[in-house]
């Protein structure tokens, strides 16, 4: 046997890597599934007690709403 030329090390290195990745992936799936999702429903930027004021607003004026139709239906 010759010498490994230094791309045959490098894709032995590769695809020991890969196969590594993968491995890693699959045996601890449930938990990086559960760690993805919250970071995908955490945004720095949201602020969860302005949605909850736009919410109550938003109620408020729906509320309104309702009021004006009810008292322009009895005119």
């Amino acid at each position: 046997m010759g010498k490994a030329s230094g791309a045959k090390q490098a894709a032995v290195v590769f695809g020991a890597l890969a196969v590594g990745w993968l491995a890693i992936e699959l045996a601890f799936k449930p938990f990086l599934d559960k760690a993805r999702s919250a970071m995908n429903k955490s945004d720095p930027a949201r602020d969860p007690d302005e949605d909850d004021a736009v919410t109550a607003a938003e109620a408020t004026v729906k509320a309104a709403e309702i009021a004006v139709d009810e008292a322009s239906a009895h005119l």
